[in-house]
């Protein structure tokens, strides 16, 4: 069995922001040699996430809107986290929308459904981020 490890890197210049990572995954299988197996992919900050869904412009501004009505940003003393920084809002947002997915790799492609796609997800950039691509199998 074969093991390969991938990690991205984010810095985005907003607060929040969704950006379309499933070139980058389908390049670290191809990297990887890997046929037939699982690729996990995880964001390694407490304040983003990976979730794979459609993508389409609107659904994205569906997730922003949902998510604040849910967890809203401010005001930041709404929040008992909110001591030393005003991100609280963000690890709720993660929370709502995962830390991961794993994935089959079949004929060394990943496995998807029609429109299925995978994001990373910000909720407190402006910093450097990591998602952690990490894949097994033949």
């Amino acid at each position: 069995m074969k093991s390969y490890r991938n990690v991205l890197k984010f810095a985005l210049p907003t607060r929040r922001g969704l950006v379309n990572i499933t070139r980058e995954v389908q390049a670290a299988i191809d990297e990887s040699g890997v046929r037939e197996g699982l690729v996990l992919v995880n964001a390694m900050n407490i304040t983003a996430s990976v979730f794979i869904n459609d993508d389409e412009a609107g659904l994205h501004q569906d997730y922003e809107v949902w998510l604040e009505r849910l967890a809203p940003e401010k005001p930041y003393d709404q929040y008992r986290h909110n001591g030393y920084e005003d991100n609280a809002d963000a690890h709720l947002k993660r929370t709502i929308m995962g830390r991961e997915v794993v994935c089959a790799v079949t004929n060394g492609k990943l496995d998807f459904g029609t429109w299925e796609q995978i994001f990373y997800f910000e909720f407190d950039g402006k910093r450097e981020k990591r998602v952690l691509i990490k894949i097994i199998g033949e």
